[in-house]
């Protein structure tokens, strides 16, 4: 899978479209092998970025867990840090 593509569920505040559309366009472009699609073909990759987006907005609002929510910074400061370690030498 995409190392670029982070989990999105059981965030607070909630993922925002932005950020599924984001996770989708990634996924998509890892099937297909390209950044940017030719003319011909960037009519159906739009397609499938809004069709993966939409089918992940609906799974995320529709999962449940009785875990509380993850906070977004501290999440993102525990990765920064972890970045650091990996990163340093």
């Amino acid at each position: 899978m995409c190392r670029n593509i982070k989990p999105l569920f059981n965030f607070d505040p909630p993922a925002t479209d932005a950020e599924i559309h984001d996770a989708a366009l990634q996924f998509v472009r890892k099937l297909s092998g390209t950044n940017k699609p030719s003319k011909r073909n960037e009519q159906a990759f739009e397609a499938a970025v809004a069709s993966i987006a939409a089918c992940s907005r609906e799974l995320i609002d529709t999962l449940e867990t009785s875990q509380p929510p993850r906070d977004r910074e501290e999440v993102a400061a525990r990765a920064r840090a972890k970045s650091a370690l990996r990163f340093a030498s």
